[in-house]
C-alpha cells in the first residue's frame, strides 16, 4: 500500500536528485520496471546502464533523467527510505501506486498529486485514514499542503 504524509516531514529525503546521483545502481536503469517508467514518464528509451535516448535531449546519462523518474526509482529500489515525491508530476502518480501494489511504500508530498479517476488505496499518515478516490483524498490533503 502507498502511505503518504502531506506537508513537512523532516525525516524524508528532500533533494532526490542529489540523493539519486550518489546512490543509484546501474542495475536500476536496465530493470524492466524502470524501463517502462522511463518510457512512460520521460518518453525515453534505455539503451544501456549509462545511456538513455531522450527525444528532447538526445543521448543522456541517467543523472539527466527527470526528477520524477529519479524519485520513482528511489521509491522502488530503496523501500526502507522515505522520499519527497513532490518533484513527481501527475504522470508519476500511477507509478507510485504500481510500486506500492505489492509492497508498502511511504512518500512525502508537499503538493496535491492527482491519482486519477480510478479507485486506489492510499493510507494518509497525517490522519491514519485509507482513502480510495480523489474525492476522499482531496479534502484531507488540502489541510496539510
Amino acid at each position: 500500500m502507498l502511505h503518504v504524509f502531506y506537508g513537512d516531514m523532516p525525516e524524508a529525503i528532500f533533494n532526490t536528485a542529489v540523493f539519486f546521483f550518489n546512490s543509484y545502481d546501474d542495475a536500476w536503469i536496465v530493470d524492466d520496471f524502470s524501463r517502462q517508467m522511463i518510457k512512460d514518464v520521460d518518453k525515453s528509451e534505455v539503451m544501456g546502464t549509462g545511456v538513455i535516448d531522450s527525444p528532447v535531449l538526445g543521448k543522456i546519462a541517467p543523472e539527466r533523467l527527470s526528477g520524477g523518474v529519479k524519485t520513482l526509482m528511489l521509491v522502488k529500489f530503496m523501500p526502507d527510505m522515505v522520499f519527497n515525491a513532490s518533484t513527481c508530476g501527475n504522470n508519476c502518480a500511477k507509478w507510485l501506486l504500481k510500486i506500492a501494489e505489492n509492497e508498502d511504500r511511504t512518500v512525502n508530498l508537499r503538493n496535491i498529486m492527482n491519482f486519477g479517476e480510478e479507485s486506489f488505496d492510499i493510507h494518509v499518515l497525517n490522519t491514519n485514514q485509507v482513502v480510495h478516490s480523489m474525492r476522499e483524498l482531496l479534502p484531507i490533503a488540502i489541510k496539510y499542503v
